[in-house]
């Protein structure tokens, strides 16, 4: 019930906004049934997830299956590609990011610096 009063609010300030940038009006009845529409079709979509997750033979909902959902509307399927590609560039970083800090913190030095000090620790052993 809290979803369906969400949809419908933000049904609201869409329609809001064009009434704005359009000069129109929406009725209350034309914003309810947009809320409707929006919030039935939401079901939809998530049921369509669900059976293409498990029709892989997957629990969960990959990015795949929402292209997969989105395959009928070129330019969505083309925004959620982009939007997929820049997370995941983002994970490759803070991976990235978290590794070099981990190292750092159990004392490790990446693996030039380990050979540097090594060949320190072997001069002064040396001399």
């Amino acid at each position: 019930q809290r979803l369906k009063a969400a949809v419908h609010y933000t049904a609201g300030c869409l329609c809001q906004a064009v009434e704005e940038d359009k000069e129109m009006q929406f009725s209350k009845q034309t914003i309810a049934a947009i809320a409707e529409i929006t919030f039935r079709q939401c079901e939809i979509f998530a049921k369509d997830l669900e059976m293409f997750a498990r029709h892989a033979k997957r629990s969960t909902i990959n990015t795949e299956d929402v292209k997969l959902l989105a395959r009928r509307s070129s330019s969505l399927l083309k925004y959620i590609t982009q939007k997929s590609e820049e997370l995941a560039s983002s994970n490759m970083e803070q991976k990235e990011k978290k590794k070099k800090k981990s190292s750092a913190t159990k004392g490790e030095r990446p693996p030039g610096e380990q050979e540097t000090a090594m060949t320190e620790n072997e001069d002064s052993s040396m001399s």
